[in-house]
This record gives C-alpha cells, sequence and structure tokens, in this order.
C-alpha cells in the first residue's frame, strides 16, 4: 500500500509540474477573435477539508512514527510514514483541485471548467443565457464565495459551487450580455 501511496505522489508531483507551462484550458478554447473579460476560481474554502483530513492523518501518522521508535518496533514506523503519505496526498489533491477550476467570462461565452481526475466543462454563449443566479450562505457572504447557478435557454441548471467572487462573475456576465445587445441593435441601425 505504501508503495502505491508513493506512485501516486509521484504521479500527482509530474502533473504539477507538466502543467507549469501549459495554457489554461480557457486560454487554449478561445475562438479567433475572443478575449478574456473575468477569470475566477474556486475559493480557498475548498481547501478546508483536504486540510483537515491532511492534519489528522499526519498527527496520526506522526504519532505512530515517534511511537513506535520509541519502542523499537518495526511496523509501527512504517504505519506512521504511510499515514503521513495519506496525509500529503489529501492536502496536495485539494490543492490541485482549486488550481485547475477555472470560470471566465469572454466577449461571447461563459466557460467553466472544472475537476482533477475527472474533468467537467460547461460552455455557454451569451446570447443564451437565460439566467444566472448566485446563492451564498452567511458564511459565503462574510467570506466571498457562494454558488453560482447558470440556466442556459430551454436548459437545465447548472450549479457550480464554493466559487469566489460569484457576485462580480453575475455581474460581468450580464454586462457582457448587455454589452452584445448594444452593439448587435447599433449594427441593426445601421444596415437599416
Amino acid at each position: 500500500m505504501g508503495i502505491l501511496l508513493v506512485v501516486l505522489v509521484c504521479v500527482i508531483v509530474i502533473y504539477i509540474f507538466s502543467q507549469k507551462n501549459k495554457t489554461s484550458y480557457v486560454e487554449s478554447n478561445l475562438i479567433p477573435g475572443e478575449k478574456v473579460l473575468y477569470k475566477t476560481g474556486l475559493h480557498w474554502v475548498v481547501l478546508v477539508g483536504p486540510i483537515v483530513v491532511g492534519v489528522f492523518f499526519g498527527l496520526a501518522g506522526l504519532g505512530s512514527f515517534l511511537i513506535g521508535s520509541i519502542r523499537d518496533k518495526k511496523d509501527e514506523p512504517m504505519t506512521g510514514v504511510v499515514y503521513i503519505i495519506i496525509a500529503a496526498v489529501c492536502v496536495l489533491l485539494g490543492f490541485l483541485g482549486r488550481k485547475v477550476a477555472e470560470m471566465a467570462v469572454t466577449i461571447k461565452r461563459v466557460i467553466i471548467k472544472t475537476g482533477l481526475l475527472r474533468r467537467r466543462t460547461f460552455e455557454l454563449l451569451l446570447s443564451k443565457v437565460e439566467s444566472i443566479s448566485v446563492d451564498e450562505g452567511l458564511l459565503g457572504r462574510m467570506l466571498g464565495y457562494g454558488t453560482v447557478i447558470v440556466r442556459g435557454t430551454g436548459g437545465t441548471p447548472e450549479p457550480f459551487s464554493r466559487v469566489e467572487h460569484p457576485l462580480e462573475l453575475r455581474r460581468q456576465v450580464r454586462q457582457q450580455i448587455e454589452t452584445s445587445e448594444q452593439n448587435k441593435l447599433t449594427s441593426q441601425k445601421l444596415h437599416a
């Protein structure tokens, strides 16, 4: 089991370093002439769970390692090392999960990508946005995160939880929809 965890940590570290010079999902999927107006991601609150689990396993591993070393038992220090590796993997996966989530408003679309091992993407033309709503609890209002729910024309609502600055994301979408509609009206008046 310990070897499997070490291999998993190595794969994750290699993934991190291989992604350093790559462009983001949003940047690599822009339509010609499209530019990003606003970007956000997941709030730091998504790290609380992985850090709590990591601290729990880290302390258990440290305790097992130290007690096993004092008692001169061969199994307990190794168990401690395995727990410490589990702690590191939990925290690392939390940070990576936050880092890979992207949410952007462009001049033409809303683009959202989440997920590390399993990717979820959502792209919607601004002209097809029926509504965008924000759900913030008390803690979310104080810390600046919430759930953004995007509904496309005739589509089902798509919720995205723990989004950083959700009200600003909604404002940017609304502002760009308004700008697009004004540009369309101006263009129609010129051709009439």
